[in-house]
């Protein structure tokens, strides 16, 4: 996370930095277009360009490539910024080793039971989960693993999607994110939602407090 010393102003626990990023990856998942524009007018302002990208690129995984390409489009304008040069593909070995470790660190003590859960909704779930979830996506090194489970902790819980809130709000802790900055993170999208969306993923997280604990 950024080096500097977090602000309590606002949102206790995230520095302004991470509290834009947070927002930016709730919004695009579920907010309405000019929410959308707000955050990345503020993220623009606040948060450096390859995070704020990042969040961007990894919303896909969450929301859609619709709502990712308009995403990166407005960021395109809005921050006056080219996309950067054409990156080498990665090999499918490379992308499988990267993806298993990174949605082992996630998942932690029950990583092999969500294999086996997926594999047993459908193989090709599984393998795109870890290919191109894990492996192409959230294992790029340009954001830490951390911050991208506080993001898609804001778009599972902008969304309403609750059992895949439930994991990640976990992932989160198993990756090394505090209780506050989770806690944080749901108080910065709080406006992003309704009122009962909001309650459902604070309780949520009270009710995971024991499991989630040091």
């Amino acid at each position: 996370m950024s080096s500097s010393t977090p602000s309590r102003a606002t949102v206790p626990g995230l520095n302004d930095e991470v509290r834009a990023l947070v927002r930016l990856a709730g919004a695009i998942a579920g907010a309405s277009p000019q929410a959308v524009r707000h955050a990345l007018e503020e993220a623009a302002t606040k948060v450096r360009p390859i995070w704020a990208e990042e969040a961007i690129l990894q919303s896909y995984l969450f929301a859609g490539f619709p709502r990712a390409l308009n995403a990166m489009r407005d960021w395109r304008r809005i921050s006056g910024r080219a996309a950067p040069p054409s990156e080498p593909p990665d090999d499918q070995v490379s992308l499988t080793h990267r993806g298993e470790e990174t949605c082992r660190a996630v998942y932690g003590s029950h990583y092999e039971k969500l294999r086996e859960n997926i594999r047993g909704l459908h193989p090709a779930l599984d393998g795109w989960m870890i290919n191109e979830g894990y492996g192409k996506v959230l294992s790029r090194g340009a954001l830490d693993l951390l911050l991208r489970e506080l993001c898609i902790v804001a778009a599972c819980a902008v969304t309403g999607q609750e059992r895949q809130l439930r994991s990640h709000l976990l992932g989160a802790r198993n990756v090394g994110a505090s209780a506050e900055q989770i806690e944080a993170t749901l108080d910065a999208i709080a406006d992003l939602m309704d009122g009962s969306g909001l309650h459902a993923a604070k309780d949520l997280w009270l009710r995971l407090q024991s499991v989630a604990s040091d």
